[in-house]
């Protein structure tokens, strides 16, 4: 079992290595977050500090898991400057596979007791190709936000043993998550569910069924859903719904090829709340937090 000063890295300082490292920081893991780009690391603590007093504002939070939320979560430029023996090292680039081998090879060098992969669609066994003991390597896959989400997705990987499946679920629980354990598979369970419905929202988009306002309070209103479709690709980043949709189109069939919209929308920049623009408009970094 880990102990109680128990300490984490993830790797990636972007939309969900963010909301990783508030979880952890709040439930009292010491964080060390690998962001090489300055901007980036700069955002990442704004939106630390905004999030942390949100968290406040609705009782969420105590004073003092705030204060380490903004205090004690500490920014790394590289991989070489974690910790060697953490407890948990959480990889969460963005999906292309190459750059996950990389940087879990690089990873492994640091010796983590545990190895996961935030990912929502790449297969799991394919990424323990760069690590040696595959028995501590499984997916973690986080919703965003991650602070509002309670569940977490834990794919076991073919070689990855029952202990650290065992652990995976203790630690999820003890940041204050649900969790479902799933086979590796395309798509999992949950990216299967939430891309095809997506997917079809921005379809009925295309083709002019109802606004992207109007198809996102269907969803909410009708079916209680806490966040419409569209929004909520927004939030993930219009890129990454294209390139799970890519992924799991090859995979699982035409069901999931993505929408000429999508495309579109990609190619011009419009990548959803990080671009400041994707089907609906978004505020500054820091200014608002789902």
């Amino acid at each position: 079992m880990i102990a109680s000063t128990s300490a984490i890295g993830v790797v990636g300082g972007g939309t969900m290595g963010v909301g990783i490292a508030y979880v952890f920081a709040a439930a009292g893991w010491r964080t060390t977050v690998v962001e090489p780009n300055p901007q980036r690391a700069h955002d990442m603590s704004v939106i630390l500090g905004t999030a942390a007093e949100q968290g406040i504002t609705r009782g969420k939070l105590s004073k003092a898991q705030a204060s380490a939320i903004t205090h004690s979560v500490e920014r790394v430029g590289s991989i070489a400057e974690l910790a060697n023996g953490l407890d948990l090292v959480v990889e969460s680039v963005p999906e292309k596979m190459d750059l996950k081998l990389a940087v879990l090879g690089e990873i492994e060098q640091r010796r983590p007791l545990l190895i996961a992969t935030n990912t929502s669609a790449l297969s799991v066994d394919a990424l323990s190709g760069a690590i040696g003991d595959r028995h501590r390597f499984f997916g973690m896959h986080f919703f965003n936000p991650v602070w509002s989400l309670p569940l977490v997705e834990i794919i076991r990987g073919a070689s990855t043993s029952d202990d650290t499946i065992a652990e995976a679920v203790r630690i999820a629980t003890e940041i204050g998550k649900q969790t479902v354990t799933v086979r590796d598979t395309p798509g999992f369970a949950t990216s299967r569910l939430d891309l095809i419905a997506s997917l079809e929202a921005m379809r009925m988009l295309e083709d002019g069924v109802a606004t992207a306002e109007d198809i996102d309070r269907a969803m909410v209103v009708a079916y209680r859903h806490p966040i419409g479709p569209l929004r909520l690709s927004d939030i993930v980043g219009l890129d990454i719904r294209l390139d799970i949709a890519r992924h799991l189109g090859v995979a699982l069939g035409d069901r999931y090829r993505p929408p000429r919209i999508l495309e579109d929308m990609v190619a011009a920049g419009r990548l959803g709340q990080k671009s400041g623009r994707g089907f609906f408009g978004w505020p500054e970094v820091g200014e608002a937090i789902p």
